[in-house]
């Protein structure tokens, strides 16, 4: 668990400390889906009640948040220093933020997190004040902790942060019983799905989706810089065909296969052995070997049989479920998660913090799975 550093007494935050860092965590939120590993930081100078120098860390291996403020801010003597998350104080890719900002003597600095980091939490702040810096920790902390949900999970457990999404009609079907499912959601539903994939590392699917729908697994959205997030197939029953689009694309990120620890596949960019398990492969290793790679989050956009191995294997930290006001029907139409299923409802996967909102026509369905 990370170290909690309250300010002494009850309250030592000022007025204008919340306005502040508001405009901090929405620096850090430019950053998203360019910053793994490394978490999404926003930084707010301010002097006599101006702000004088704002940044946020825009790429991993570029400056971090506070560095790029301080240059834009000048002199920052004397000024207070709002960051999302507590500044750094190990050599990374960078030099310690901690150690910058000492040396450039502001009179405070407010944070929102201590870092998560189990190794480093909290040294930064402690070096802060033993440089007689006034520190301030937890304003706007759960929001703080939500922006960087993935670094947490990712920092903590050494695993990934998963988002299982899926589109289904009303009646949880995501094709017809012919396998038909274009389109089951409307387009400001699959624009948004664009978006995620611009957020994340990786995208998994099943091998019976690419052979199925034969799916590009890219990014596509008609504004500002895109990326494609790796693409990461499972194929447990030498199902995989590599003629699928999926190999041949142009894009700049990789396609990767995880197979049984016993087989091969030609065609892919990297094949990852894992032993079986439910579904037919280790999913929870399989994650232990993405986190190697420094993939921080996964988004699971396979069908139903992916969806159950994933939720059997207590991999899935949080549900996004488009649903379309349609019905199908049918018992042999695909349902959003199957497998097995569960024998007694006290076993049902529970969800937590539920939010609805309109997407289109459709319903956007948000969860996080409990894991008490």
């Amino acid at each position: 668990m990370s170290r909690r550093f309250p300010a002494v007494g009850t309250f030592l935050f000022m007025a204008n400390d919340h306005e502040h860092m508001e405009r901090a965590l929405a620096l850090a939120a430019q950053g998203r889906g360019r910053t793994s590993p490394n978490p999404m930081v926003g930084c707010v100078i301010v002097c006599h009640g101006k702000v004088i120098g704002e940044g946020f860390h825009e790429k991993a291996g570029e400056p971090h948040a506070e560095i790029n403020a301080a240059r834009a801010a000048g002199d920052i003597s004397g000024a207070t220093v709002y960051v999302t998350l507590e500044p750094c104080a190990h050599y990374g890719r960078t030099p310690p933020c901690a150690d910058f900002l000492i040396e450039r003597k502001p009179a405070r600095v407010v944070i929102a997190m201590v870092d998560p980091d189990p190794r480093v939490s909290g040294e930064g702040v402690t070096r802060l004040r033993g440089a007689g810096i006034a520190v301030e920790v937890g304003v706007l902390e759960d929001r703080a902790r939500r922006l960087n949900e993935v670094f947490i999970k990712y920092t903590t457990t050494k695993t990934p942060f998963v988002i299982a999404k899926c589109g289904m009609t009303l009646d949880g079907k995501i094709a017809t019983r012919t396998g038909d499912s274009r389109w089951v959601t409307c387009e400001e539903s699959r624009r948004m799905v664009h978006e995620l994939r611009n957020e994340v590392d990786a995208i998994m699917v099943g091998s019976r989706t690419v052979m199925l729908d034969d799916p590009s697994l890219t990014t596509r959205l008609d504004h500002g810089k895109v990326k494609d997030p790796i693409r990461i197939i499972l194929d447990a029953g030498d199902y995989l065909d590599s003629g699928r689009r999926v190999f041949h694309s142009e894009s700049g990120s990789p396609t990767w296969v995880a197979v049984p620890d016993d087989r091969h596949f030609d065609g892919a960019d990297e094949v990852i052995r894992v032993p079986g398990g439910n579904g037919g492969l280790d999913i929870r290793l399989l994650m232990r070997e993405l986190a190697k790679r420094e993939v921080t989050s996964v988004l699971i956009e396979g069908g139903g049989t992916t969806h159950a191995s994933a939720f059997e294997a207590g991999i899935v930290d949080k549900v996004m479920f488009f649903v379309a006001p349609k019905i199908v029907g049918g018992r042999d139409a695909v349902t959003a998660v199957e497998g097995e299923g569960i024998a007694r409802m006290n076993d049902a996967v529970v969800l937590e913090n539920m939010t609805v909102r309109p997407v289109g026509i459709d319903l956007l369905i948000e969860a996080y799975v409990c894991k008490g």
